[in-house]
């Protein structure tokens, strides 16, 4: 499979997240909603139809050790100690509007939903109010300042709560392939805005592809390494399963696996900030990541989802962390 490394200008930069490739407002700040989680059992979700993977292994065989985990095993909301919120309409034109009550832990799994609702959208602003969300060069209409919110579904991550530098990342999920559909795991850097904080989407899907992306600053734009996959070179079943999805980082390079099989590798002596405030910086190298979790519809590169049945569902059966104990520490 070919390693693409390619600049792209951040004026031409399209969405692709959780999320993906070319996209070019992932670090966007999302208008705040004052949304109260749904009640549990207030939306029955339909049953995951596999059993929860086995508790994880405090040490591999590999040498590293389990530092963080969440097998999303109490049923009812995301721990607010480990996971917080995006709300609102957040990045790349995505017709989702981001709320907490579409993310739910049920019987062993986190199940991210998007839904159709048709409701009226609370960030709501009429044209030419100079707060308008999409007041900047706009005039306070079209995205993301829309009256009606017509779907909704739910982007978590570990800001602020959870922080790393190097590691092993894995997710166990099932995603849903069909078209408009767009779910990703990726990492953010805590320091910096984007592209220059360093962006790696360890699991990310739209308009057939699965692709495995590591993004930072160019000198005008974004410069991404990216591999895609094609859906229809994989098994006829297997969007109908679970997969695994791994990073193992460290000083010198990002290695991203799907199902054990390494599908793509960065070295990080290249991986040098050109351009903006950040010039100079390797965003990976000694910097501290977040953790996302999104599943998108729409926006800028994800196809037409007009004739999609909905809802789409995102189904995590866990996120682990593990790293390497120091050379000076017993093991």
């Amino acid at each position: 499979m070919d390693v693409k490394m390619r600049v792209v200008a951040a004026s031409a930069l399209c969405g692709l997240a959780g999320a993906g490739v070319g996209l070019g407002t992932r670090e966007a700040e999302g208008a705040a909603a004052n949304v109260t989680p749904m009640p549990a059992g207030a939306h029955t979700l339909p049953p995951v139809g596999t059993m929860p993977a086995a508790a994880p292994a405090t040490m591999t065989a590999d040498g590293y050790r389990l530092v963080w985990h969440d097998e999303f095993d109490k049923d009812g909301p995301l721990n607010a100690a480990d996971w917080g919120y995006e709300r609102g309409f957040v990045r790349n034109q995505e017709a989702q509007f981001y709320q907490p009550e579409n993310a739910v832990c049920k019987d062993g799994f986190l199940v991210i939903e998007a839904r159709k609702e048709g409701k009226p959208n609370p960030n709501y602003v009429a044209p030419g109010a100079a707060t308008a969300p999409g007041a900047r060069g706009r005039g306070g209409t079209g995205w993301p300042n829309l009256p009606t919110v017509e779907i909704t579904a739910a982007s978590v991550n570990t800001r602020g709560k959870h922080e790393w530098t190097y590691g092993r990342f894995e997710i166990r999920a099932k995603i849903d392939v069909r078209s408009g559909s767009w779910p990703a795991f990726w990492t953010l850097g805590v320091s910096g805005g984007w592209p220059g904080n360093g962006e790696i989407d360890i699991m990310e899907y739209y308009r057939d592809m699965v692709l495995a992306n590591v993004a930072w600053q160019g000198a005008n734009g974004a410069v991404w390494n990216s591999v895609r996959t094609r859906l229809g070179t994989l098994p006829a079943d297997w969007a109908q399963k679970f997969h695994t999805w791994r990073m193992d980082w460290d000083e010198k390079a990002i290695k991203l696996f799907l199902d054990e099989v390494k599908v793509n590798e960065q070295d990080l002596s290249k991986t040098v900030n050109t351009g903006g405030r950040g010039a100079g910086v390797k965003p990976f190298v000694d910097r501290p990541i977040y953790l996302l979790l999104n599943q998108a519809i729409g926006g800028q590169n994800c196809g037409d989802f007009s004739k999609t049945e909905f809802p789409i569902y995102f189904y995590i059966d866990y996120v682990r962390v593990w790293q390497k104990p120091p050379a000076t520490e017993p093991k």
